[in-house]
């Protein structure tokens, strides 16, 4: 093989992680994100994987609606940040798609919609705490009332908001914004939508009548120091490469840029062809583990484009050619993440072009 990195795609992870999100979710539906190219999984490559077991799709722009309907999925597709700007609008009622509405200047691209093109179905966004996107849990009332008077907007009018930091099982804040949400929609018809894929781990009071899981479909997860795998979900992507070079410096040399990491004694430094020309973080500290063959060694040194080096001296029978995990089912993405201050979605996300792409039907 040649020294390409490999992200290697479990698509039958990929199906574990959902029916193992729909068992715990129920009787919610689920509505499966694959924004940012499926956290960098893929976004066809996921989406047939799911194709007749997610309830809908959900995704961050038009384009990627577009993608899916052109890859031949007929499942719901949620645009998370609807339309941004009213010729938008025609064509998500072209591609059958629905849109959160979340701002007021929405709703007059809305008002002009005409139902001859198929009635729009939207999701209006309430802004319980996050500060980000949605209308203030005051207007809800209004704006629902204004969308059922539209007509070219579907009656059947979804009410979603999203959490700050449901990571946070004991927080007030995710209970805040949960009161917030019930008080503001308490009146109003329609379907709901609360939890994020932390939510549906440690909210189950904010279950709804859909759930919107990204994380956990690629079996990552964000509380704090815990791993997909904590939960019984199982890790969707490998990242690896191979070991091409082993070489023996001196005691008190520097390896890499800046020389920034000290050899204590004459030893074996590893260098394995991956970088963050790959996606690997350069921000990953000294000591950050890397799986060398069935070996768990240290990073040394700082992460280069195209190079990472590796201490060896507790792998003393590893050769050239041997095959390096950065992460995967035996080495939590979780882990390293938190050796690169950040969070394993960065890091899948951050797969760049150069990275072989294979899929695996386990």
């Amino acid at each position: 093989m040649s020294r390409t990195t490999v992200a290697t795609i479990h698509l039958g992870a990929l199906r574990h992680n959902l029916a193992r999100i729909r068992e715990m979710a129920a009787p919610a539906k689920v509505m499966a994100v694959v924004k940012a190219d499926a956290y960098g999984h893929g976004l066809e490559r996921v989406a047939r994987a799911m194709d007749g077991a997610a309830d809908a799709f959900a995704v961050a722009s038009m384009g990627d609606g577009l993608r899916l309907r052109a890859a031949g999925h007929r499942q719901r597709i949620v645009v998370l940040s609807g339309p941004d700007q009213a010729g938008d609008i025609s064509e998500m009622q072209r591609l059958g798609l629905d849109a959160a509405i979340h701002h007021e200047s929405q709703l007059r691209w809305l008002s002009e919609a005409s139902p001859t093109r198929g009635r729009l179905r939207v999701w209006l966004k309430v802004d319980s705490g996050m500060h980000r996107l949605g209308f203030a849990p005051e207007r809800a009332a209004a704006v629902h009332a204004q969308l059922a008077t539209m007509p070219g907007i579907d009656p059947d009018i979804g009410l979603m908001t999203h959490f700050a930091e449901s990571e946070v099982f004991d927080g007030d804040r995710t209970r805040l914004q949960i009161e917030r949400f019930q008080a503001a929609t308490r009146d109003l018809s329609g379907p709901r939508s609360l939890s994020n894929s932390a939510a549906v781990l440690g909210w189950p009071d904010a279950r709804g009548d859909w759930v919107r899981t990204g994380g956990l479909l690629y079996g990552l997860s964000v509380v704090d120091g815990k791993s997909g795998a904590d939960f019984g979900f199982r890790a969707a992507m490998t990242l690896s490469t191979r070991l091409i070079a082993i070489n023996h410096i001196k005691r008190g040399e520097r390896i890499g840029y800046n020389g920034l990491w000290e050899c204590p004694e004459d030893m074996p430094v590893g260098v394995a062809a991956v970088g963050y020309g790959d996606g690997y973080p350069r921000s990953a500290a000294a000591g950050t583990p890397v799986l060398v063959g069935d070996r768990l060694v240290p990073l040394v040194g700082r992460v280069s484009m195209d190079l990472i080096t590796l201490d060896l001296r507790d792998a003393p029978n590893v050769k050239v050619g041997d095959r390096v995990t950065l992460w995967g089912a035996e080495l939590p993405v979780e882990i390293v993440a938190a050796q690169s201050g950040t969070i394993s979605y960065d890091l899948t996300c951050g797969m760049t072009r150069r990275v072989l792409f294979v899929e695996d039907d386990q």
